[in-house]
């Protein structure tokens, strides 16, 4: 009997337990609380060409399953794997540095915490380009080592890069600090007018005779950055060899950069020690044979660790032809301006499909836009320089983001260095690429280059998750 009414109590007990924790579930009103839907099983951020959304993140539940349905499959496999990702960004001319600068303390620090910090609310941001002296996007034109007409310094003792300790120096410290694993490539647009054939700062070649010198130019600017606190990562010997037009500008031919790296400029990093790689090229698609030349040397190849490329002229394929041709060689994209003239929607659809995607399914390790910022007036820039290239920024009173802002972000928000290119197909009109973060998730960068709204699948495993990517818009979608 005792143990009869032992058992009474207990069950009792569990009774009363069970509705006090009922209660602790309920709202004030009586209503029951029921734990939160699961979340998406894919997020995803969207950019429309009619600027209606600007990466902007979307609500729609997007969870796999699978369930059938006629629309295409963009199939992401992760046993398909291409290049390592160096990081995507722009290059930080003279020009940008110094209108950033304008800034006061407080704006400025939150615009470079913008571009270049790691939180949500940063677009991250982890490859710049510079200029080695002025590019056409500074305000004056002047190398680390100007001398007066008629004087050489053969031994450098004039090489100074006071220019650059006004802007672009200190804002690369911030930055740096910011970031401080941002990798950095640096090009000149003109070696200095005392070693060029021609007495100018536009076209003209290296003469031979400065070769060595020039080589330990490269080497001072190097040490000197570092002295600064700032590693130089890479560096191409001449930005555009085969545009003679530019203010400043110099022509090297591929044979010429072949004997100037493989005599002088590998010899004189590997005698001082330096490890910043030698990217070869840096110039338009049109002309593979260029990177080519200069890799099928014996001598020069051990030297240069890849090609550079732009897209003013021929296709975006003639990555993968060199890659081809010397698969053991890295490819770059470092450059590709957005015009003053050009529209946002068009901008956008041909940007993300060629810089972005087709850079990177054509095994580049960065995909870079050109200028970071200038002002309304698309200013600084030397006299006969690009006066209609729009920066990623126009400042002046406000911050505006211009279309090559949103072009980039939509890979350096989510695709961080480290990550590694997975497969994915091209399906009708909707340009793809994947990736694999060093976190492991699963980066999906889709451009609908259609007149038309696209409904597709995203498949991963066998399973799939439906979506409708509006004419002419980007998204990014990003899964586990």
């Amino acid at each position: 009997m005792a143990t009869h009414k032992l058992l009474v109590r207990i069950a009792i007990g569990i009774v009363i337990i069970f509705f006090s924790c009922g209660k602790s579930s309920s709202s004030s009103s009586g209503g029951t609380i029921f734990p939160p839907p699961n979340p998406p099983d894919v997020e995803y951020w969207l950019t429309k060409n009619d600027q209606s959304a600007l990466l902007q993140k979307q609500s729609t539940v997007l969870s796999f399953g699978t369930t059938s349905n006629s629309y295409p499959n963009i199939d992401v496999d992760t046993t398909q794997t291409y290049q390592t990702i160096d990081g995507f960004g722009y290059t930080l001319t003279g020009g940008s540095a110094y209108v950033i600068n304008l800034l006061n303390a407080t704006d400025k620090n939150k615009l470079l915490k913008e571009l270049f910090g790691n939180d949500s609310t940063s677009i991250s941001i982890s490859y710049l380009r510079i200029s080695i002296g002025a590019s056409d996007l500074n305000a004056n034109v002047f190398t680390y080592d100007d001398m007066p007409s008629g004087q050489v310094d053969m031994n450098l003792a004039n090489f100074s890069l006071s220019p650059d300790n006004t802007d672009l120096i200190p804002l690369l410290k911030e930055i740096i600090a910011i970031n401080p694993s941002i990798k950095i490539i640096a090009t000149p647009w003109s070696a200095p007018v005392w070693m060029k054939d021609n007495g100018s700062f536009v076209g003209g070649s290296l003469q031979s005779q400065y070769y060595k010198v020039y080589a330990q130019y490269f080497v001072k600017y190097i040490q000197q950055m570092k002295a600064n606190g700032i590693t130089i990562d890479a560096v191409t010997p001449q930005n555009e060899p085969l545009n003679p037009g530019n203010n400043p500008s110099l022509v090297m031919t591929a044979q010429q950069e072949t004997d100037f790296i493989k005599n002088n400029l590998g010899p004189a990093f590997q005698a001082a020690n330096i490890s910043a790689k030698i990217i070869c090229y840096d110039h338009n698609c049109d002309r593979p044979d260029y990177s080519i030349t200069v890799l099928s040397d014996a001598a020069a190849n051990p030297f240069v660790y890849g090609s550079a490329f732009h897209l003013y002229a021929g296709d975006i394929s003639a990555l993968t032809q060199v890659h081809n041709a010397f698969p053991g060689k890295a490819v770059y994209f470092t450059e590709q301006y957005t015009s003053s003239t050009g529209s946002f929607g068009g901008d956008l659809k041909w940007h993300l499909k060629n810089v972005v995607i087709g850079s990177m399914r054509n095994w580049s390790k960065t995909a870079l836009e050109w200028n970071l910022a200038n002002d309304p007036t698309f200013n600084p820039h030397t006299n006969g320089g690009c006066d209609q290239c729009k920066g990623a920024l126009t400042i002046g009173g406000t911050i505006t983001r211009n279309v090559a802002y949103y072009i980039i972000a939509h890979a350096s928000k989510f695709v961080p260095p480290g990550s590694v290119r997975i497969g994915s197909n091209v399906s009708g009109s909707l340009q793809t690429v994947a990736f694999k973060t060093p976190a492991d998730k699963k980066v999906l960068i889709v451009e609908n280059d259609g007149a038309t709204d696209a409904t597709f699948n995203i498949k991963f495993n066998s399973k799939w998750v439906t979506i409708t990517l509006p004419a002419g818009a980007v998204a990014t979608y990003l899964w586990n």
